[in-house]
């Protein structure tokens, strides 16, 4: 393979609620911490988790607003978009490097009543379930079933 390729795709939940920078040119960027998880069984029967921390960083111009108006501590959230590592310089004049997930593309995937469900003081329980509700009840066709007709009855929308 002649090319190279800097793509990342995660599957996680956001660590705290998003930050967002507004500059003086117009444009403004998000951030966030993100966890993704392992969990496995290790040889003495134990489960084991492993969690990674990942920077997120939101440029792109519809994707900020978006982001910073629905994400909260706690939803889940898949993304794409590309490494990059930063350099900058500590108090003590160090030099010192972060790497960020510049995100380009994202779907939520909490849904409104998961996300009604996560409790307001962020809690860090990410699994928690939603409280279960009743499935709305959709009826279609004829509303009095004991009422005689004459159409054949089929499944077909139309």
């Amino acid at each position: 393979m002649a090319g190279t390729l800097n793509k990342v795709m995660l599957i996680g939940n956001l660590g705290k609620d998003p930050e967002i920078l507004h500059f003086d040119n117009g444009g403004s960027i998000v951030k966030f911490p993100i966890a993704t998880s392992e969990t496995y069984t290790n040889r003495d029967g134990q489960r084991v988790t492993n969690t990674e921390w990942h920077n997120i960083v939101i440029n792109a111009k519809g994707l900020t607003d978006v982001a910073h108006k629905y994400l909260k501590k706690g939803h889940k959230v898949y993304l794409e978009g590309k490494i990059r590592t930063r350099k900058w310089q500590d108090q003590a004049g160090a030099d010192r490097y972060t790497t960020d997930v510049l995100v380009n593309q994202m779907t939520m995937l909490t849904s409104k009543a998961e996300s009604e469900g996560i409790s307001s003081d962020h809690s860090s329980n990410y699994n928690a379930p939603a409280p279960a509700q009743p499935a709305p009840v959709q009826t279609m066709g004829n509303p009095t079933p004991s009422a005689p007709t004459n159409q054949e009855e089929d499944d077909l929308p139309f």
